[in-house]
């Protein structure tokens, strides 16, 4: 047996040829392949939409049924440089719902890409929201727990914090797909299931599941 304290992190490093990455889902979600293993050690495959009949009677299963919002914010410094701000979590207000719904200004808990080239200053950036012209900057506070702090004003005191994500933001998708956010992405990288906003990626083992699945 291995001892843990011996083990490296390349020891879990295995070849994932990129051909074998499905880049976009079936038409159908319900229609991915199902790795079954039944009780004798006997390893199978079916249709993700027979999974209902390996299920024991009874079985309980637990939902998120959170929402992805579109996270990810690009801005340009006047060098040209850009600039990604990756909303993770409310910072203030630190409630989802009342960030979202806040007008002006929020502070979000956020990763930066390319972040040796913003060191200072504020980043801003004119945008539409609803046939309203504004502009978004973007302040970086400090450092938190998980991330850096900052904090997003607009100069529109009607326009929602969830109008502004809404309008320019970016679905944030796994980094190995190697492709960009497609307008298809907001639907099919959600689940059918999925009410409340807030995620920032999908809980992924519940995109094959469809309503015929669920009512099964």
């Amino acid at each position: 047996m291995i001892n843990p304290r011996q083990l490296k992190i390349k020891d879990f490093d295995y070849p994932l040829p990129d051909e074998r990455i499905a880049k976009y889902p079936l038409a159908e979600r319900d229609q991915s392949k199902l790795l079954t293993r039944k009780t004798d050690g006997t390893i199978g495959e079916d249709l993700f939409i027979n999974l209902p009949n390996y299920l024991p009677a009874g079985a309980l299963m637990v939902f998120n049924n959170t929402k992805v919002i579109q996270a990810r914010l690009h801005f340009h410094k006047s060098t040209g440089a850009l600039i990604e701000v990756f909303c993770l979590e409310p910072h203030t207000p630190l409630d989802y719902q009342q960030s979202f719904a806040t007008c002006g200004a929020v502070t979000w808990t956020c990763m930066i890409g390319n972040l040796k080239k913003w060191k200072e200053g504020v980043l801003e950036r004119p945008i539409t929201v609803g046939g309203n012209s504004l502009i978004l900057r973007a302040e970086r506070l400090g450092m938190s727990g998980t991330g850096h702090e900052v904090r997003f004003s607009w100069d529109n005191p009607t326009v929602s914090w969830a109008e502004v994500l809404d309008s320019i933001g970016e679905l944030p998708i796994p980094p190995y797909l190697n492709r960009e956010t497609e307008d298809t992405d907001l639907k099919s990288y959600q689940t059918v299931y999925s009410k409340i906003k807030g995620s920032v990626a999908a809980p992924t083992a519940g995109l094959h599941f469809t309503e015929r699945v669920l009512q099964a």
